[in-house]
């Protein structure tokens, strides 16, 4: 059995507890200005992405068929009485890819966004929706005061994978 360390650990937990994240793209407009949205994300274990579920008319959802690549912040809830500075989080750099509806990977998405949205399913049968799978391929993870560290894909992936 392997050793996991503790920011490794950390980051595994920190990817699977939380169900929001900041989504940053690329303006379709206009390249040179940056666009952050909240999105709702699902962890695919077995596809080594994080799964999001966006609409045809929301901005970012243009902005990453016009540029897929992408930056995903996901951060620890605040603490009473703890320093904001030592939140842990961690920003992805991510590859937006689409499924083709009905395919296997769309399968595999949608069941895996539904284990966490079952509210959900209603929304999965629209038109104008479609599910991304934001594939890591790498990140900066800071874990509170002196603990940040660049972490790359293959890490990302076994983190996702647990």
């Amino acid at each position: 059995m392997s050793h996991e360390s503790r920011l490794a650990r950390e980051l595994r937990t920190l990817l699977h507890s939380r169900r929001v994240a900041a989504l940053g793209t690329l303006d379709a407009a206009d390249p040179a200005q940056p666009f952050v949205s909240m999105v709702p994300y699902a962890v695919w274990s077995g596809g080594g992405a994080l799964v999001v579920h966006l609409s045809g008319l929301a901005a970012h959802t243009g902005n990453l068929q016009a540029q897929p690549r992408a930056s995903l912040l996901v951060m620890a809830a605040e603490v009473a009485g703890e320093p904001v500075p030592a939140l842990q989080r961690v920003t992805l750099d991510v590859l937006a890819h689409t499924p083709e509806r009905g395919s296997a990977d769309w399968q595999a998405a949608r069941s895996t966004y539904l284990d966490r949205f079952p509210e959900a399913a209603p929304m999965t049968e629209l038109g104008d929706f479609r599910f991304v799978l934001l594939q890591p391929q790498g990140a900066r993870q800071v874990a509170g005061f002196g603990a940040a560290r660049s972490v790359d894909a293959q890490e990302l992936r076994a983190a996702l994978a647990a």
